[in-house]
């Protein structure tokens, strides 16, 4: 079986054991783009999650994606699959609900509304009036019901999957949806990577920073591990 991972910067693992976030950042990679940096991904909640499992392992994350990314690449990769596709384990570590991803001169480019992103000229009112007028509450519902659509799709294909919130919840969703046990405790903020790490004596790498170094990786791991058994996933 194949350990499918996708996500942003928690299932990329940025940061893990040194400062990069994208391969490129490291000036001996730069030929490697956005993917995750090689030494942060070995020691990623995925790769060890594969390890334990005896599983091949495939990432698809990539730091600040959103999960329109997450959700596109994930079928891309599903549909181009030439194997049996029950022989994947898909699991999605969430990204925050506000991102998006706008296709730009044929470019997909990963967007968030902290105001810092770098966007074209054609582009850079879209995007002020997008940081400017975010509405949670509609982009929680959205991501819901996007969630939804694709845990559906995975159920049709028989393709065993477990997904979890990165740093946002859908506490706030009046209508809940049974996701059995493909989702972590999605209504609930203790069971959120972040929150889950921060609970159990996990900190970030740094004082300013979203991410988590080896331990919370490990801490995590570990936490998969003990759901998949308990739930019989695989």
């Amino acid at each position: 079986m194949i350990l499918y991972a996708n996500g942003d910067s928690h299932t990329a693992a940025a940061e893990a054991v040194n400062s990069y976030a994208f391969a490129e950042d490291d000036r001996n990679l730069v030929h490697l783009g956005r993917l995750p940096h090689p030494a942060n991904l070995a020691v990623s909640w995925g790769k060890k999650l594969s390890t334990l499992l005896k599983m091949a392992f495939y990432c698809g994350a990539e730091s600040a994606a959103s999960n329109d990314r997450i959700i596109r690449t994930t079928k891309e990769y599903i549909n181009n699959y030439t194997q049996d596709v029950t022989n994947l384990f898909v699991v999605i570590g969430w990204s925050t609900w506000e991102r998006e991803e706008w296709l730009i001169d044929d470019v997909y480019c990963q967007i968030n509304a902290s105001g810092t992103d770098i966007v074209p000229n054609s582009h850079k009112e879209k995007y002020k009036e997008y940081v400017t007028n975010v509405n949670w509450r509609h982009k929680t519902n959205q991501a819901h019901k996007d969630i939804i659509e694709l845990h559906k799709w995975l159920d049709d294909k028989s393709i065993t999957h477990v997904f979890f919130n990165g740093n946002n919840t859908f506490s706030q969703i009046q209508n809940k949806f049974d996701f059995g046990t493909s989702y972590i405790e999605p209504y609930n903020k203790k069971f959120s990577y972040n929150d889950y790490l921060i609970d159990n004596g996990i900190s970030t790498v740094s004082h300013n920073s979203y991410h988590f170094g080896e331990d919370g990786h490990t801490k995590w791991t570990n936490y998969m591990l003990k759901y998949i058994g308990k739930n019989n996933l695989i």
